[in-house]
């Protein structure tokens, strides 16, 4: 028997429908992809995992005999067309996104901030002030930063959700270089 060509393509579900339609499609016999991000615990949530594309998944499948399982699925909104074709997504995008993720397609974020970046202080008694990052991000998301106050310096602990610098905070863990080369240490 010859095996079936199975390609990935973009599925839109309906909305926060994501996890429905990957069970659906998994008692169809339909592998699905829905990688989600896990993001550094914050003041309001201690743990924080969001889709990486919210209302997107991927499924892998033969178009022309599998089209139907995937449009009747329980929070399956449609395949996502250029046109009325579904055009498939590369494997190695697929690949590269599976590489990052555990086994339930979470990936880690984690912090660009590095020790010796000059930053901002966002929010907190502290806001608006200047400072000088001293460790990098923890696990929990809070960086120690030095602050010149009141003619001292002073080192205080964050969350990254407070701090504001050319780089965006927070990131897929990627081998993606998507923000600006880093900022030369501050000495």
């Amino acid at each position: 028997m010859e095996s079936l060509q199975r390609d990935w393509y973009v599925v839109y579900s309906k909305p926060r429908k994501e996890e429905q339609a990957r069970f659906h499609l998994g008692m169809k016999g339909v592998e699905s992809f829905f990688p989600r991000l896990h993001l550094p615990a914050s003041v309001e949530r201690k743990i924080r995992i969001v889709p990486l594309f919210p209302n997107y998944l991927f499924v892998h499948i033969h178009l022309p005999t599998e089209y139907h399982y995937v449009t009747w699925s329980p929070g399956v909104k449609r395949i996502v067309c250029f046109g009325d074709t579904p055009v498939p997504v590369e494997d190695n995008v697929i690949d590269f996104l599976q590489q990052n993720a555990d086994e339930r397609g979470v990936i880690r974020a984690r912090s660009q901030l590095r020790p010796g970046q000059e930053v901002e202080i966002t929010g907190g008694p502290f806001n608006g002030l200047l400072g000088i990052i001293q460790d990098p991000p923890d696990e929990k998301g809070r960086v120690k930063i030095l602050l010149r106050l009141l003619s001292r310096q002073i080192s205080v602990t964050l969350g990254v959700e407070f701090i504001k610098s050319e780089l965006a905070a927070i990131v897929p863990a990627t081998g993606f270089n998507i923000g600006s080369e880093l900022l030369s240490a501050a000495r």
